[in-house]
């Protein structure tokens, strides 16, 4: 291995054959795996709240034009993921305090957050101005971003400070990922079956009117008039249940942060001094995305990410418009996150047998088919339950594998800059916020596509255009997306012969060996 020391390889055993060297590091206790895992539920909670119902919300519930939604999801994604870099320098730069350095900025932020989300789904005003509504949404849809980003980036950087070695790591981001898809699975539960009821029913009252349009009632009649009043009193319960579902995330978002902190304390890790960083913030960046493994895992986690959430975010409007699915939409959500959740562990197997790069490809390979079989049926509900578990599954791969491979890449790092400590919240941060990007660029992208194709909010019944436009979002670009970050992924270079390399040279760097700047690249 280069310069790196004479006695490297004589001591260091190889992963397959060498779990006798484990008792050398005290791992993780369980619970302290159990209680981290938990602080990483309101993220995935509140964020995949809003990318199953954000959209539809404002559409249909608020009723704004789709030029504007599409500005509050772009340029509110657009901001926080601008906020995630500088939160990462902020938490580098930032001291140890009694409680850590990383669990402060968590802590502190959290009862700002849980406010910030709650004013979100309220709305005012029955009726509001196109502008304040914008300003409204706009301003809570910022200022909860820069809260979870005050939230999250530092959660994410406490995995490299959690104790143990690699295989401690991976072992508690195995436990995370399955508590996050599970916290997406009980935030669409929560959201979905609270507020699904009234979208159902706003679906039969429409229907009801198409029917009295259809025999040719004019607006005066009772029956017609009796079906718009009962949209009127059904658009208002659901602004109510959109309130109270709020309240609920946010209840659960501030439990899971008191377990947090009750739970883990910050451990030193290898090459690191959870200090201050002590170089310029430009200096910094510029080494960061120096680092190839990162470039490759973080471009190749953009675009399968962006696939996702395109696809996530026209959901409820593809079930509801194009597919003739919209009551059973809540439902299919449900399946597909459930699907997701018991395939972590699975996922978790599958990587420890074949590695971290090869199961990323299996994993992701399912979505494709899943994608074009549902985009070309229409109300075939066994269908769609089958391809929403296949699906669910894939999903399942992509919350666990990037996450897992992050460490690894962050490892490599120290090893190639062993005089550069403390860079490891501006890892996460760059990690986060393309993740976050992907997800305004889905958002935003989505809704001018729609607002072009003549989408009416609140309607009924759209035009050929809007369903083509729908079915378009909701399969070709996600699948043609995924291939792009496949082919991203088969270049990044850290495959498990390296890995068990960068392992070996921590474990040297742990007992003191000395660790020099040309590591093997």
């Amino acid at each position: 291995m280069s310069k790196m020391t004479t006695d490297l390889d004589a001591t260091c055993v190889p992963a397959e054959a060498g779990d006798g060297n484990r008792k050398a590091s005290p791992g993780i206790p369980l619970y302290r795996k159990l209680c981290y895992a938990i602080g990483g539920m309101p993220y995935q909670m509140t964020g995949n709240a809003k990318g199953f119902f954000m959209q539809i919300f404002l559409l249909d519930v608020v009723q704004m034009n789709p030029f504007n939604v599409s500005f509050i999801l772009f340029l509110g994604r657009a901001w926080d993921a601008v906020t995630d870099p500088l939160v990462g320098y902020a938490v580098s730069k930032s001291g140890r305090t009694r409680i850590g350095k990383l669990v402060p900025w968590i802590v502190f932020t959290t009862p700002f957050g849980v406010l910030a989300y709650v004013m979100l789904w309220f709305t005012p005003h029955n009726t509001m101005s196109p502008s304040t509504s914008f300003c409204w949404y706009f301003f809570w849809c910022c200022l909860f971003d820069t809260f979870m980003s005050c939230y999250h980036v530092p959660y994410s950087s406490l995995n490299m400070f959690l104790g143990g070695d690699q295989r401690d790591r991976d072992s508690a981001t195995g436990y995370r990922m399955g508590m996050e898809v599970f916290a997406t699975l009980a935030g669409a539960a929560i959201q979905g079956q609270i507020v699904g009821v009234y979208h159902a029913k706003r679906a039969q009252d429409c229907s009801l009117l198409n029917h009295s349009d259809a025999l040719g009632l004019n607006s005066s009649s009772p029956g017609d008039s009796s079906a718009a009043s009962r949209l009127t009193d059904t658009l208002q319960n659901t602004r109510r249940a959109y309130v109270v579902a709020a309240v609920i995330l946010a209840a659960l978002y501030f439990v899971c942060c008191v377990v947090l902190f009750l739970g883990v304390k910050e451990q030193l890790a290898p090459l690191s001094k959870l200090d201050r960083m002590q170089v310029p913030y430009l200096t910094g960046m510029r080494m960061v995305w120096r680092h190839t493994p990162y470039v490759w895992l973080v471009f190749g986690f953009l675009f399968s990410s962006l696939a996702f959430q395109l696809s996530q975010g026209n959901l409820a409007l593809f079930c509801t418009h194009a597919a003739g699915m919209g009551k059973y939409f809540q439902h299919l959500v449900l399946i597909l996150l459930t699907s997701a959740t018991l395939s972590i562990p699975l996922w978790q197997m599958v990587l420890v047998r074949v590695g971290k790069k090869t199961t990323i490809f299996i994993g992701l390979s399912f979505y494709m088919p899943a994608l074009a079989v549902i985009a070309s049926v229409k109300s075939q509900l066994v269908v769609f339950i089958l391809m929403s578990m296949l699906a669910g599954s894939s999903l399942a791969a992509l919350y666990l594998l990037p996450w897992s491979m992050l460490p690894d890449v962050v490892d490599d790092f120290k090893l190639k800059n062993p005089a550069c400590s403390d860079l490891e919240p501006m890892f996460y941060s760059f990690f986060v916020f393309f993740n976050k990007f992907g997800g305004g660029m889905a958002a935003g992208v989505s809704t001018l596509a729609l607002h072009f194709a003549g989408y009416k909010p609140g309607a009924c019944q759209h035009n050929e255009v809007v369903i083509t436009t729908l079915r378009v979002l909701s399969a070709p670009m996600p699948i043609a997306l995924i291939v792009v970050g496949m082919a991203l992924f088969y270049f990044y270079p850290i495959n498990e012969k390296r890995r068990q390399e960068i392992q070996c040279a921590l474990k040297q760097a742990a007992n003191g060996a000395p660790v020099t700047e040309d590591f093997p690249l």
